[in-house]
């Protein structure tokens, strides 16, 4: 077929939308079972009324209900997209890898399917690759330890003292719900009021786009537009937990260590950020010597039939439309010159 899409998330469902659009031939494949890519595994206590904005998939409006569970409300979102557009989203169909063929590309799912495709969009997104940095007696402390990708709300903590590591979104979820948290992060975190202005949104898109210009690996978007006063954060301040404190030194098995200072602990909750979900692309050799992937837009530029999106820039529901509306109009261009999009196909 023309185009295999992998991952169907916003990015990969914005990106079918358009490959429907032009007419070319082609398939979603999801690792999950149900829709709603990684907001389905999200923590049932982070609500709807506290989320950044979620920005519409093209041709359908998001109107959530004014609270209850995000989860479940943006899954179904997706769902009744799928539907409405009659994507062909085959799942379960977690891809293993994507090696070259001789008229494309050749993608290969762990439960025995092939496609060869003419061009790959990848959409798999960050949240199959939680990412926690090491830390001195790391392996020491004895308390449970988890990513925020495994937490789902404060009832398993109830009485214990939590350590939150991180300076991003996910710590400011986390310290919202938790009543004795102790937060620490390597730098100091940046905090700006109101919203950001297009022209803002703009330069930040530059700045992290030019890392993956360079084959350096993306920087998170919220590493360079710093945090937002947003419900949580502000939950978060009235309750005096938004006090931040230095790195610690060291892990020991009850608690950590600043110097000579101990401070206990009976969990440590790593809210510490994900990495590119892209160990299926391994058989391509894509890495620059910067440990990036260098991009030309959502292009890889050492593989032309390949488009990421999802990635660096377009790492965000803000940018995800735009890149998956960018990565089939250049592959239309390369497959079929002179396709253009179907009449009366939203």
């Amino acid at each position: 077929m023309d185009v295999v899409v992998i991952g169907a998330g916003q990015a990969g469902l914005s990106a079918a939308h358009a490959l429907r659009r032009r007419g070319l031939s082609f398939v979603v494949l999801d690792a999950g079972r149900e829709p709603g890519g990684a907001w389905r595994h999200r923590s049932p206590s982070l609500g709807v009324e506290s989320l950044h904005r979620i920005f519409d998939l093209p041709g359908m409006p998001f109107t959530p209900p004014p609270s209850g569970p995000a989860a479940p409300v943006v899954a179904e979102y997706f769902r009744a997209y799928e539907r409405a557009f009659d994507l062909p989203v085959l799942r379960p169909a977690r891809v293993r890898s994507v090696s070259r063929s001789a008229d494309g590309l050749r993608v290969v799912a762990e439960a025995g399917g092939v496609w060869d495709a003419r061009a790959v969009i990848n959409a798999t997104g960050t949240w199959g690759a939680p990412y926690v940095p090491f830390h001195p007696g790391i392996a020491d402390f004895a308390g449970r330890r988890l990513h925020y990708a495994e937490y789902r709300g404060p009832a398993a903590f109830a009485g214990q003292r939590v350590l939150v590591v991180g300076g991003g979104n996910s710590a400011i979820h986390v310290l919202a719900e938790l009543p004795d948290a102790y937060w620490v992060t390597r730098r100091e975190p940046v905090f700006h009021e109101g919203e950001f202005t297009e022209d803002h949104g703009r330069a930040v898109v530059a700045r992290v786009a030019e890392r993956v210009e360079a084959g350096l690996p993306p920087r998170s978007v919220v590493s360079v537009t710093g945090l937002g006063y947003t419900a949580l954060a502000r939950a978060a301040l009235e309750r005096g937990a938004l006090v931040r404190h230095p790195m610690f030194d060291r892990l020991v098995p009850g608690g950590a260590m600043w110097g000579e200072r101990f401070e206990p602990f009976d969990a440590i909750i790593w809210a510490t950020g994900f990495r590119a979900d892209l160990a299926h692309l391994a058989p391509l050799h894509l890495r620059e010597p910067g440990g990036g992937i260098r991009m030309a837009g959502t292009r890889v530029v050492r593989e032309p039939c390949l488009h990421l999106v999802g990635y660096g820039p377009s790492a965000s529901t803000v940018g995800a439309n735009r890149a998956g509306r960018d990565a089939v109009r250049e592959i239309a261009a390369l497959l079929r010159p002179a396709a253009q999009p179907v009449p009366g196909v939203p």
